[in-house]
């Protein structure tokens, strides 16, 4: 008999204690399967044919399955994650449960994971994982990334590392992580970071801990926040818009350090004055926003008009991080400082 890479793994996983992760299925193309009339990928299986396509998940684990929805990540709003927040809350507290495991979408994975991360304070560890391939494809990835998310979440040296993202035999923060090809399996990166962790046959491997984390308790999301990514030559279209849909926060992807045309300027100044709050990111892939140039639209310009600078966020992930923020104030200062992670302890 020829043990595949999945069975290898369960089988020495036996050898370690036994724990009990509960696993909530949402859906994405790990429960997805081409449908007989050629319309393409469909969400089609029930999170127990998932569990089922495991081999010997059980040797690694107890599992309590949750099935909290089945939906394309595309389809997934903010405040679906934020209610299966409130659920995982309570799951997590419970002595019989180790840790957690969420199967996603990876299209918006990282977003849900790093929305799950500001708000939910635990030291048991919640893990997302998904797949690239469907289960009916060559080269399924699903079952073993469910596997190896469930060794994570039931590990001890998992506990306090926050929400992870378990793929690929990798571990990963949901600060730092991001989707990075369309098709490979190995699509997800934390660029200018590494992976924390790795997931070998035998064991859960941690190699260092993130040191930013930063904590909110609320009640609900401030929704009316948008993102918009700046290109040569850019207008102030989409900020006239925010305006007049009297939005709460924006944020915007700007060049290199965080500056933006100069055609955008006095509508950022409007926004601003109309009490919108306007928060700077990069487009770039690696690196930190800074006011550094002082010409119109520059950096230190909108830094002098009230924009907030973010540090290294990716735009979708600042979009989350003001939904919360906006949710635990509207002081300017403290607002500030939350999105600069100047002061990391603050709304715990």
């Amino acid at each position: 008999m020829i043990n595949s890479p999945v069975n290898e793994r369960s089988t020495r996983a036996r050898q370690r204690s036994r724990g009990k992760v509960c696993v909530f299925t949402t859906g994405g193309t790990i429960a997805m399967l081409e449908t007989h009339d050629g319309q393409g990928l469909m969400p089609a299986r029930t999170g127990m044919q998932l569990l089922d396509a495991v081999p010997d998940l059980a040797s690694v684990c107890d599992i309590e399955l949750r099935e909290f929805s089945n939906l394309p990540s595309p389809h997934i709003h903010p405040r679906d994650i934020f209610a299966l927040r409130n659920i995982i809350r309570e799951i997590i507290d419970r002595d019989d449960v180790d840790g957690v495991v969420v199967t996603h979408g990876t299209d918006t994975l990282e977003e849900s994971a790093y929305l799950m991360e500001l708000t939910l304070s635990h030291h048991k560890p919640v893990v997302f994982t998904a797949a690239m391939k469907p289960g009916s494809t060559i080269g399924a990835d699903g079952p073993m990334n469910i596997l190896s998310a469930c060794m994570v979440a039931v590990s001890r040296e998992a506990r306090g590392h926050g929400v992870l993202v378990v793929m690929n035999e990798e571990i990963h923060t949901a600060r730092e992580v991001r989707k990075t090809y369309t098709s490979n399996v190995a699509t997800f990166h934390s660029p200018g970071y590494g992976p924390i962790g790795l997931v070998d046959s035998d064991r859960v491997i941690f190699l260092r801990k993130s040191l930013i984390r930063q904590k909110f308790d609320v009640s609900h999301l401030e929704e009316k926040v948008g993102l918009i990514k700046v290109c040569e030559g850019n207008d102030d279209l989409f900020i006239r818009c925010a305006i007049d849909n009297n939005f709460a926060g924006l944020v915007i992807e700007g060049f290199g350090r965080g500056d933006v045309p100069p055609g955008m300027v006095a509508s950022i100044t409007q926004a601003i004055s109309s009490g919108m709050v306007l928060v700077m990111t990069s487009r770039c892939f690696q690196g930190r926003v800074l006011g550094v140039y002082g010409y119109d639209g520059g950096g230190a310009d909108l830094k002098r008009r009230g924009v907030l600078f973010c540090g290294d966020l990716s735009g979708p992930k600042a979009r989350i991080k003001l939904m919360v923020a906006l949710a635990s104030t509207r002081d300017r200062n403290k607002l500030d400082s939350i999105m600069e992670m100047e002061d990391i302890s603050w709304g715990k």
